[in-house]
């Protein structure tokens, strides 16, 4: 993380996690939470990390690479991507938009030295260029029904539609959904930016963040959770993150024959549970006493008390779910896309 960045947020009483980069609260976690429901809400990423994919072959590349149409991804758009291993499984999931014949990727921080140090070997011959850009363009979440009017208070462009993005000068603004946007900005601008959009926008902590993802459905693959789905487990082509019209890419052939024979057992589900949970932990029910059900992917505290998740989970027995093992506590799990 940014240690200048780290360190304006401390100025500002944001408490992380020890050493880590886990931005925990501004001083209320249960008031953040409460607010992230019908007010608006500022939250830094620090969970996500910037990836860059530049040269003339970079379109190519990237198009042979993920799961989604990148060929097709014009100037100002945005799209969800996953990465697959030769198995269909998800190694890592990406936010991708298309910015001055560059393609920039969001994903999680703790899988991006891997996923840039891996991408980097298949790049081989082809002109690109790979780098990271988390240090120098910090990213910010806002959310709420006063996010668009703060991001034009603050000079920014706005855009229109969902997952597309607008750019001001070197500030980029992604509409994740009608109240929901994702800022990248420079590192020497990102404090006068700030200061601009919390006069409207409450400071939230990640878990608000994770909160709203979980609202979503937005099933972010992070390193508890890499190589343990196939796209379709998570509901991934239900964003948008999986084209079935475009050629090969690592894991084409198994996600396609998922698609076509029907063969998709688990789906994305939202969990509700009095106990604690923690991404990658497994799910279990006394139905199918011999395997583990399902598996954690996002998990937030809930405004209402106890916490929140989604998780991917085995569909008929979504009804009889223990977290941790047969005799685990009985966690409450619902489709997202039913």
């Amino acid at each position: 993380m940014n240690p200048n960045w780290r360190s304006f947020l401390e100025s500002t009483e944001a408490a992380f996690d020890g050493d880590t980069n886990e931005l925990t609260t501004f001083g209320d976690a249960a008031g953040e939470l409460k607010a992230a429901g019908s007010q608006t809400v500022l939250v830094p990423l620090t969970h996500l990390s910037l990836l860059e994919a530049a040269g003339e072959d970079a379109k190519s590349f990237l198009h042979s690479q993920f799961t989604s149409d990148v060929n097709h991804l014009k100037e100002g758009e945005a799209q969800h991507a996953g990465w697959c291993s030769a198995k269909g499984r998800m190694q890592a999931s990406f936010l991708v938009w298309r910015q001055n014949d560059a393609y920039r990727m969001l994903l999680a921080a703790d899988l991006q030295e891997a996923t840039q140090k891996r991408l980097q070997m298949f790049i081989l011959r082809a002109k690109v260029k790979l780098q990271s850009l988390t240090d120098s363009l910090l990213l910010l979440g806002i959310s709420g029904p006063q996010a668009a009017e703060s991001l034009g208070d603050a000079g920014l462009a706005i855009p229109e539609e969902a997952m597309n993005a607008a750019v001001s000068g070197e500030q980029v603004v992604i509409r994740i959904d009608s109240q929901r946007f994702i800022v990248a900005v420079p590192e020497a601008t990102v404090a006068a930016l700030w200061q601009k959009l919390s006069v409207k926008a409450r400071p939230a902590g990640l878990p608000v963040w994770r909160w709203l993802d979980i609202q979503a459905g937005y099933p972010l693959v992070t390193l508890a959770t890499k190589e343990e789905f196939v796209p379709q487990m998570a509901d991934f082509e239900k964003i948008g993150g999986v084209s079935f019209h475009k050629g090969c890419y690592p894991g084409q052939e198994i996600v396609a024959r998922t698609q076509y024979l029907g063969k998709v057992k688990r789906h994305l589900f939202r969990l509700r549970s009095n106990s604690p949970l923690s991404a990658g932990q497994h799910l279990h029910s006394p139905d199918n006493p011999d395997q583990s059900c399902g598996t954690v992917m996002t998990v937030a505290p809930s405004p209402a008390g106890g916490f929140e998740a989604l998780a991917v989970v085995q569909s008929n027995f979504a009804g009889n779910v223990r977290l941790g093992s047969l005799e685990g506590p009985v966690v409450e799990a619902a489709a997202v896309n039913p």
